[in-house]
């Protein structure tokens, strides 16, 4: 018998030959981390992008990555796929850590038959995705792939449905996050699609069903690849994408900041974070809010700014439905996901594009235990033969379920104009808000005063034929109004309002509120809800 660890020395490197096993083993793990070859990798680099190594490299913490199932290859034996013996199948797959917290990761390598998917390939990413559910940690997929690899014929698509399945089950369990670094085309597109966030990058992500040559012959449109499924479209027209970067460095930066305000799974809450910012901080500058004519447009981004600690915002889809702005902030440390009205855009008023990006938003922090702030300043639901017919009242009932359905603590401030339907859809205590605070210039009615008077008052108003008394009745019957039907003190006597403040006490009443929420859900306990596209 053989005693191989009787001598401590034997731990040192040894200055004998390794043995043949072990070279083998060495010899096809250097070739398959090699990839491609220079030539594919330097057609790689020509179009300003990383490989896919690099990308894993710059993304996750140093030394941090765990690679798994390297050396997996493609079964398929038609058109001399086999015989390349691809290692990996073009498809890097993995875990690593991202400030200091494990996540899965898999990233398509480009310069290996185009990224494409194969069956190989897809079995990789399930098997990531399996994982990842099973330890419940994050997903990240890096995107670059000419879509299905039509040498497997419908193995491939076969591989896309195995891929679809594990995004829905991962929904609404743990974050799932989708970076394009290139083409993501046909089936493939949908893999993203069904997970939480999409970022893109300008100038080498596209996305599209259909490409530029299959437009033209369907339809006989000439479009490029960048009007057609590039970062602006789809991050400003179809809401596709969530975030756009100007490059895959900054890509990565956003990532990896988007991933330090979320929990790695719903069974967790979102990672607590210390500031010198003090909760009792004063904003005197939102007095200023009380001064303005409701009318008046102004960016919402100021008011957020002011209230978060370290005026600090993480805005998410802020290139699409403006009207509305959503993201993340820290107050007293914790992390509050935000929705408010931007009357900067449309006066604030919601449309269908704008309830749907809330919605999901909202539906996003109930399923990971996010609470949500609310800022209200909005004149309504946007009118139009065009949002009627483009479905106003199907989408703005999704806004309405979100909120019904979010368990998750819910703070709302009404600072200028809640009206009508909107006032309620916008967390109102009627649908469950938890705190429900208002500003005392707040005007919260079923309309304007303004407006209402010039029904309610048509014909008095119509009797007076002298403009300029006219236009002073008018003023006097809007000021009436406003004390006795749209006044926040009304609201406040029927409950519909927990307290009017000071607005330079904003930023302390909202922390204490949430304070006092803190234990208002186990997420142990939560009921899980997938995050379903909206």
């Amino acid at each position: 018998m053989i005693e191989l660890f009787e001598d401590p020395r034997l731990d040192k490197p040894s200055d004998q030959p390794a043995p043949a096993s072990l070279v083998k083993f060495r010899q096809i793990s250097q070739d398959a981390l090699k990839g491609a070859g220079e030539a594919r990798i330097k057609a790689q680099k020509d179009k300003g992008k990383m490989t896919a190594r690099e990308r894993i490299s710059y993304l996750l913490d140093k030394d941090s990555f765990l690679e798994i199932k390297s050396l997996m290859e493609s079964s398929c034996s038609d058109f001399g796929i086999k015989d390349k013996h691809i290692k990996g199948d073009g498809v890097i797959t993995g875990f690593g850590r991202i400030n200091g917290r494990e996540v899965a990761l898999f990233a398509q390598d480009f310069t290996q038959l185009g990224g494409s998917l194969g069956l190989a390939h897809a079995k990789k990413i399930a098997a990531l995705m399996d994982r990842a559910l099973e330890a419940k940690i994050p997903v990240i997929g890096l995107y670059d792939s000419g879509g299905a690899r039509i040498q497997e014929g419908v193995d491939s698509l076969n591989g896309y449905g195995e891929i679809f399945y594990r995004n829905v089950k991962a929904s609404g369990v743990i974050p799932q996050i989708s970076v394009i670094l290139g083409p993501c085309a046909g089936g493939a597109a949908y893999s993203p699609a069904l997970t939480d966030f999409i970022f893109m990058v300008e100038g080498i992500s596209h996305m599209f069903i259909t490409g530029p040559g299959a437009v033209k012959a369907a339809t006989g449109e000439e479009v490029d690849f960048d009007t057609l499924g590039g970062s602006r479209p789809h991050s400003e027209k179809s809401g596709v994408c969530q975030f756009v970067a100007k490059s895959e460095q900054d890509c990565f930066r956003q990532v990896r900041e988007l991933l330090s305000f979320l929990p790695q799974n719903c069974e967790e809450n979102p990672p607590l974070d210390t500031t010198s910012d003090l909760a009792s901080r004063q904003v005197p500058v939102l007095e200023r809010v009380c001064e303005m004519d409701p009318k008046k447009a102004f960016r919402i981004h100021h008011v957020i700014w002011r209230l978060a600690d370290d005026f600090g915002f993480f805005e998410i889809h802020q290139n699409f439905a403006k009207n509305v702005v959503t993201g993340f902030i820290r107050l007293g440390g914790q992390v509050v996901g935000v929705v408010a009205n931007n009357p900067a855009c449309l006066g604030g008023a919601l449309d269908s594009d704008a309830s749907d990006k809330a919605a999901r938003f909202i539906r996003f922090l109930n399923a990971f235990n996010i609470p949500l702030l609310t800022l209200v300043d909005t004149g309504g639901y946007l009118p139009g033969v065009q949002q009627e017919h483009g479905g106003i009242i199907r989408h703005g009932a999704k806004l309405l379920y979100a909120y019904s359905e979010a368990s998750i603590p819910k703070v709302t401030l009404v600072l200028r104009k809640a009206y009508g339907g909107a006032y309620i859809a916008m967390g109102s205590k009627y649908l469950r808000g938890d705190f429900n605070f208002a500003f005392p210039s707040a005007e919260i009615a079923v309309m304007g005063p303004r407006g209402a008077v010039e029904i309610l008052y048509s014909r008095d108003l119509k009797a007076e034929q002298d403009p300029a008394k006219k236009e002073e009745l008018k003023q006097k019957m809007t000021q009436q109004y406003s004390d006795k039907f749209a006044s926040p003190y009304q609201a406040a006597t029927n409950g519909s309002i927990d307290e009017i403040i000071e607005p330079s006490d904003a930023r302390s009443k909202i922390i204490r509120a949430f304070a006092v929420l803190r234990g208002k859900r186990d997420p142990r306990k939560n009921p899980h809800k997938g995050n379903i596209p909206l």
